[in-house]
């Protein structure tokens, strides 16, 4: 089916295009509210620009789709392979991509406010300046992504996987992030401030200059971690693994380190919870 076909049907009113065969379609600039693209092949199609509201591509392929600026608000992704797609200044504002494949998409400065990507796959996606606020990340993999100034505050992210993903000036500020995995990524200047992180891995994670004021770390391992100049004003770190991490200059002042292991960590410079500088 070619495009002007399509095009035409849903004119007529038709919506149900499922298993259709269009790959590489150009369907750009065009309306298509609520059509129905369940189990479609619409790799390297057109739909820049397209307004596909509450449409449905569950189950459907979309690899190398270029979706730029697209409104995809409430549109169901569901199962969906976007991997190597583009969808940068996209609209996925409560978009469905549960267990959706986003492998090496790129989502740069897109919207996914309240979009639910458990258990989906954005491993290598680019993700900068993304704006996740409020969005379902409970389970979803997302190794070496770059989530550059991207936001996620009042994310869920519960048993994520962000191992060597780079969150550079993220903001992640009232997350729940219990089990998540940040092993070996970068927070440098990020935003983490009352964020809830128990039983979490952020070994070797650089949080050199984050903001981790009132957040809750208890029962999770930051061993090797670099929290040089860290915020952790109030932050919990009660049975916390803190070994062999580098504190310098970090400021703890009324922070909960009850029972937390400080083995081999640099306090050099740091403001200790009762106020005193360790020498």
């Amino acid at each position: 089916m070619d495009a002007d076909e399509l095009l035409r049907q849903y004119a007529a009113g038709v919506r149900d295009f499922r298993e259709a065969n269009l790959v590489g379609i150009d369907l750009s600039g065009k309306t298509l509210r609520e059509v129905n693209f369940r189990g479609a092949n619409l790799s390297k199609a057109n739909l820049i620009g397209t307004d596909l509201t509450a449409a449905n591509f569950r189950e459907a392929r979309l690899i190398g789709a270029d979706l730029n600026q697209a409104t995809l608000i409430e549109t169901n992704f569901i199962g969906a392979d976007l991997s190597q797609a583009l969808l940068c200044e996209a609209d996925l504002t409560e978009a469905g991509l549960r267990g959706t494949k986003l492998i090496a998409t790129d989502l740069r400065g897109a919207t996914l406010i309240e979009a639910n990507l458990a258990e989906s796959s954005l491993n290598r996606a680019r993700l900068i300046e993304a704006n996740l606020n409020e969005a379902s990340l409970n389970r979803a993999k997302l190794i070496a992504a770059d989530l550059t100034r991207a936001i996620l505050d009042g994310s869920n992210m519960t048993n994520a996987i962000f191992s060597e993903a780079i969150l550079e000036g993220a903001t992640l500020v009232n997350a729940i992030m219990h089990g998540v995995s940040f092993e070996e990524a970068d927070l440098r200047d990020a935003d983490l401030s009352r964020a809830k992180i128990v039983g979490g891995n952020l070994i070797n994670a650089n949080l050199n200059r984050a903001n981790v004021r009132g957040a809750n770390l208890s029962w999770t391992s930051l061993r090797g971690a670099n929290l040089r100049k860290a915020n952790l004003y109030r932050t919990k770190f009660s049975w916390a693994n803190l070994s062999e991490a580098d504190l310098t200059e970090a400021v703890m002042i009324n922070a909960n380190l009850n029972q937390a292991n400080l083995h081999n960590s640099n306090l050099t410079g740091a403001i200790m919870p009762d106020g005193s500088t360790h020498e």
